[in-house]
């Protein structure tokens, strides 16, 4: 494993923020088995405690394991994952009470990013996944965008530049209704 991969991984074992490229924008990942390190995000970001983080994960299975998937978010799920899709399903009670708490519901992705793909294999569970930049303001489409914000992580992992894209596409699936809740790069 890459020196930086295990600076990452360990970073994030020890309840740190991980600032990360996606195939969207840069983020920001953290352990959500880790109160502490969940509040340390929500601190850095200057983000509302009401406002939900999405969880990446490794596949299909792994988001299965804290969310309910209907055989529509199923077929969501096999059609564009690994991809920027986020879907979100009923919570089930494997999902830590802190994520997202007074949420029925919460958000899965399969980042396509392999930088993102490296991070959450080697971490072995499910990550937070939200944009890298302070509330409110513009997403950062390099590690000087949002330094320049004031926004500082335990460690980046990868670095460069990201071409600037729409974010994910969000929506929520309820049984076999669809709710697009953001569109983004993936058409429903």
């Amino acid at each position: 494993m890459k020196e930086d991969l295990l600076q990452a991984v360990k970073t994030l074992h020890e309840g740190g923020v991980v600032a990360h490229p996606t195939e969207t924008c840069f983020g920001l990942a953290a352990d959500i088995f880790q109160k502490r390190a969940l509040g340390k995000l929500y601190r850095l970001k200057k983000m509302p405690l009401d406002k939900p983080v999405s969880i990446l994960v490794r596949n299909l299975e792994e988001a299965q394991r804290y969310g309910e998937f209907s055989v529509k978010a199923i077929q969501l799920a096999l059609k564009f994952w690994p991809g920027p899709l986020t879907l979100v399903v009923p919570r089930t009670s494997a999902l830590p009470p802190w994520v997202n708490y007074g949420y029925d519901t919460v958000g899965f992705r399969v980042s396509s990013k392999k930088k993102t793909r490296e991070l959450v294999e080697a971490f072995g569970g499910p990550l937070t996944t939200t944009s890298a930049n302070l509330h409110g303001q513009s997403s950062a489409y390099a590690v000087q965008d949002f330094l320049d914000q004031g926004l500082i992580p335990d460690f980046v992992f990868g670095g460069g530049r990201i071409g600037e894209n729409l974010p994910s596409t969000i929506v929520e699936v309820q049984g076999d209704v669809l709710r697009i809740l953001r569109q983004g790069l993936v058409n429903i």
